[in-house]
């Protein structure tokens, strides 16, 4: 669509190719984004990344990439994605790395830990949405996606849980608040799914109403 350039910030970690690939497979064009001035080209913005949470943080912190993200999304309120890492750095702090994030949701980042599952958690697993949201249209809930992680994200307010899934315990696999979404899944991985979350993320206004 002419009028929607999807960014996707560039912090030098893990999967902008397929998130790109995905954007592109939806009908959008889309820009990566690596410095303050990137901002002002597009409508909506996805924070990808599969890597450490420290690493990533001191690196938007090196490029001036903190105010321009918290500007875009709390000023503007443009739409926004968290994806994985992405996810995780909307949180106000994380274990790994004992280090601040975006603090865009309140809630903090803490390691897996099971006695009698697989850590990290790798593979399919179902989602239920929570509420509604106009990101989650034609997905019915309790449908199966692609995760990879050794992190979780406990939100502060269950108000911003957008979804859980069941790994030994209910964790947090998705997120909202006003113009913000954010998933611990990868929908660039989880084949049709994925793609219609990705799609409907592209055509979002940032409204969470349905």
């Amino acid at each position: 669509m002419n009028d929607v350039l999807i960014g996707i910030l560039d912090i030098q970690l893990g999967n902008l190719t397929s998130v790109a690939n995905a954007v592109y497979e939806s009908g959008f064009d889309y820009q990566l984004v690596s410095t303050p001035n990137d901002f002002k080209k597009i409508t909506h913005l996805i924070l990808p990344g599969v890597g450490f949470f420290s690493t990533a943080m001191a690196h938007i912190e090196k490029q001036n990439l903190k105010t321009a993200i918290l500007n875009f999304v709390l000023v503007d309120k443009k739409p926004t994605m968290g994806i994985c890492l992405g996810f995780q750095l909307l949180s106000d702090y994380s274990e790994e790395g004992e280090c601040e994030g975006l603090g865009l949701i309140s809630g903090s980042v803490k390691k897996l830990i099971s006695k009698h599952l697989l850590i990290p958690h790798t593979g399919w697993n179902s989602v239920l949405s929570q509420v509604e949201h106009p990101v989650l249209k034609g997905i019915k809930t309790n449908r199966d996606f692609y995760f990879v992680h050794s992190f979780h994200f406990e939100v502060k307010d269950t108000k911003n849980i957008l979804s859980l899934t069941e790994y030994g315990n209910n964790i947090v696999s998705g997120i909202f608040r006003e113009n913000i979404v954010g998933f611990q899944f990868h929908p660039e991985k989880s084949q049709n799914n994925g793609l219609k979350l990705i799609e409907n993320f592209c055509y979002w206004d940032g409204n969470s109403k349905c």
